[in-house]
């Protein structure tokens, strides 16, 4: 099929390929000499690289993670002084988030609401899938429709308002270029609450949030597998390892991990691997380059839901707690409910199947110019092939009671290339500490996306349904092409020993060109499309610790977004208008005990403007406005040795107003797939035998949800807890072993069935939560 491209300038682009050439240059060792470091010392490291500390239950971090470095091990190369590791702390406030600020502040350092959760948390917890990590962060819900896998739901705002980044990259709208990934190769996964486009650019009007993989530390080489086994027949197994090698200065980092998780539902699983490298050379103390590269791959047999059917004809078999309400869309369902009958039928095709394939390349310097000025820089490259070949919808109809089933085909083919460069500048000014950070980055994303043309359809029984085959597949063609420039000012100015002033500006260049073809290569109507957005963000806050260990922040933020993270539902006559964000932010972080205890608060006012919000059959509708008016508090304390205790709690008020269209208004109407409460809570106690056993129990309770803007179903609220014990091999058993762990854990002890998650382009089904199951799993270190 053909298709016209316009073609846009890439001046910022070269730009930046310049100015990362120039630097590369071997510049005068005389340079790199030993500077004062008002902030967290900037280290010659990896963009996104830490050094590794060691872990210590819930609130343990890698050591690239701690505010402050230790030496590097290899003593034939002298190396710069820098302070010992801070300590670890409950609720990880002593991490670096690179997703959050630039400056290498801590979580406490930085004006708003940022959680870290570590790789050994992921591991006590039993995270399997990202999505699993971001259940248990402080009032975050997910749901891996098949549609969207990976999506989230944060302070009122879901799917691509919330911008998914890969070691700090944005590869394009969540809703598009999300997947189901597992976790064994993540160093950490970062939260960033609010309009974050600041750090990461158009999108981030929920927030951000950042998967790190494992990296290089300098040192003896560690050596790490996983193992686990569940009762649906699920595995994984992981292996990794990293340190330094035999070349002076050449750091390591190799993990690959293999899993096929089951579904509770019939024929359904995904199968995932990952390989994922990394290698730092430091050439002198004043230079370091590295290179990266990963490979991910996931197959699934997807599992799109159970059909709201109607109570009346359920009968015996009706459910309740699980969903209420009054439906209509194909057919009047009257009040529905969801038939205990469908609760592991799968309606889709036999040949049904979601795969992708994605490619990483990255690399780049950190190079000491002078006393207090450093400069950073990565380049990277991204591919990607994904298809989802599938039945997507099951829709009951109640004038042949039987389910409505309808195909769909698309695909996707990715590229997308770019660089961010840094300098960093830390200066005395009017005897004030200050550090300043200059940014330039830049993008280039080409999207192919053949789909289908036709949508073949049948009628199928509710019980036990002939799922059958897809049928004839007719497609035609869309593309889209996203520039993106952006020059970004981030700075921190310490008033006092206690006050600092954090704040910074983005201004951003997007450019889209979108281009639609039929059946026959011929350009549909209204194509070629050309638009381009220059929005200007930032944020500008304080943080103030009033007393050691008691900080306050409050901030002002902005975020854009534009209609491109939906451009392929959009038609060329509907508006393609910036859609803005801000937020007004305050709370406190404590840290006191001895660092026994740890909690925090925070409240905010988000408002988002030119909303544009999905109404059912692959439609969206354009809603004035979206308010968002929430409270979130987390804590954990460790009283005594053996007992460690764990909480947070999530209340949003989420609104949409001016939000009118012919026939009706959803103003006042609450989004899709927010909750007002979201809490979680866990307890913990280690007995400290020859072999140290734990105990542990994790709960969480998510509120009333409704799967579309209308707000006449509701996903009932639900409670569920998981519980788990370990014990720890003494090394005397295994000699070759430092660490042995083997664990037990039962998710969803009480079996409870529920609604997790609902698709707004697909409101006749919802998705539900798995039913209990049973893991062992065992781990070693060595």
């Amino acid at each position: 099929m053909s298709s016209i491209r316009i073609v846009r300038p890439r001046k910022f682009l070269l730009a930046s390929a310049a100015l990362t050439s120039f630097a590369a240059l071997d510049l005068p060792a005389a340079l790199a000499q030993q500077a004062r470091e008002p902030l967290p010392p900037v280290e010659v490291s990896p963009a996104l690289s830490r050094k590794q500390a060691k872990p210590a239950g819930r609130e343990a971090q890698s050591t690239r993670r701690a505010a402050a470095r230790r030496p590097a091990a290899a003593a034939a190369m002298p190396k710069p002084v820098v302070p010992a590791a801070a300590p670890p702390t409950p609720l990880n406030s002593n991490a670096v988030a690179e997703s959050a600020s630039r400056l290498g502040l801590t979580v406490r350092e930085t004006p708003a609401t940022v959680e870290v959760i570590s790789a050994e948390t992921i591991r006590e917890q039993g995270y399997r899938t990202v999505s699993d990590v971001a259940q248990g962060a402080v009032g975050v819900t997910a749901g891996d429709n098949p549609a969207e896998p990976s999506a989230f739901s944060m302070r009122g705002f879901t799917n691509s308002q919330i911008n998914t980044l890969y070691n700090g990259i944005k590869i394009g709208p969540q809703n598009m270029t999300s997947r189901i990934m597992d976790t064994a190769n993540l160093e950490a996964v970062e939260f960033l609450k609010g309009p974050a486009s600041l750090i990461s650019g158009e999108g981030a009007a929920g927030g951000a949030i950042n998967f790190v993989t494992k990296q290089p530390h300098t040192g003896p080489i560690r050596n790490e597998a996983d193992f686990s086994w569940d009762s649906l027949n699920s595995f994984r197994a992981h292996y990794g390892s990293g340190g330094s090698t035999n070349v002076q200065g050449l750091d390591y980092r190799f993990d690959v991990s293999r899993s096929a998780l089951n579904g509770f539902a019939d024929d359904t699983n995904t199968k995932m691997l990952d390989v994922s490298g990394q290698l730092n050379y430091r050439i002198s103390d004043s230079l370091k380059i590295w290179g990266a590269i990963e490979y991910r791959e996931d197959r699934s047999k997807a599992y799109w839901g159970a059909p709201l059917v109607p109570i009346a004809f359920s009968g015996s078999h009706a459910t309740t707690g699980i969903v209420s309400g009054n439906y209509f869309n194909r057919t009047d369902l009257g009040a529905v409910t969801i038939d205990d009958r469908t609760f592991n039928t799968n309606y889709n095709v036999l040949d049904n199947r979601n795969v992708a394939q994605e490619v990483w390349l990255r690399g780049g310097f950190e190079l000491k110019l002078a006393p207090g000025l450093t400069l950073k820089s990565q380049a990277y490259g991204y591919g990607a092939e994904r298809t989802w070949f599938n039945n997507e919808i099951e829709a009951f109809d109640s004038t042949n009671n039987q389910v409505y089933r309808e195909r769909f085909y698309v695909a996707h083919s990715q590229r997308l290339v770019g660089n961010i460069t840094d300098l960093i500048w830390d200066a005395d000014i009017a005897g004030f500490d200050n550090r300043l950070v200059t940014t330039l980055s830049s993008s280039y994303l080409d999207f192919v996306r053949p789909g289908a043309a036709n949508f073949p359809n049948d009628y199928v029984s509710l019980v036990d349904p002939d799922r059958g085959f897809y049928g004839l597949l007719t497609t035609k063609q869309q593309t889209a092409r996203i520039d993106n420039e952006a020059l970004s000012f981030e700075d921190r100015l310490k008033l006092t020993r206690t006050f600092a002033l954090i704040g910074g500006l983005r201004v951003e260049h997007i450019g889209l060109d979108r281009n639609s073809t039929d059946t026959a290569g011929l350009m549909n109507a209204g194509f070629p499309f050309t638009k381009d957005w220059a929005p200007v963000t930032g944020r500008i806050g304080y943080t103030w610790e009033a007393v050691p260990g008691l900080t306050f922040f409050s901030q002002y933020a902005t975020g854009a977004d534009v209609s491109a993270n939906t451009s392929f539902l959009l038609l060329p006559t509907q508006p393609l208008d910036l859609t803005t964000s801000r937020t007004y932010e305050t709370g406190v972080k404590h840290l006191f005990w001895d660092n026994r205890a740890e909690w925090s608060f925070s409240a905010y006012d988000i408002v988002r403007k030119n909303v544009y919000a999905a109404a059912g059959g692959m439609a969206l509708n354009i809603a004035g406005r979206q308010e968002s008016k929430g409270v979130e508090l987390a804590a954990s304390v460790r009283p005594i040795d053996p007992l460690r205790l764990w909480g947070n709690i999530a209340y949003v008020d989420a609104r949409y107003a001016d939000y009118n269209f012919v026939g009706g208004s959803f103003s006042g109407n609450t989004p899709p797939n927010v909750p007002r409460i979201v809490a979680n809570a866990g307890a913990s106690y280690r007995f400290f035998t020859p072999w140290p056993v734990e105990l542990g129990i994790t709960g969480r309770h998510v509120g009333d949800r409704y799967n579309t803007d209308a707000n006449v179903v509701t996903m009932k609220a639900y409670t569920v807890a998981d519980v788990y014990a370990f014990v720890d091999i003494p090394k005397t058993v295994f000699n070759a072993v430092d660490q042995a762990r083997l664990t037990f854990r039962v998710r969803n002890i009480t079996d409870k069935r529920y609604a997790v998650w609902g698709d707004p382009f697909y409101p006749d089904q919802i998705l539900l939560g798995a039913p209990r199951t049973y893991e062992l799993s065992a781990a070693f270190k060595w």
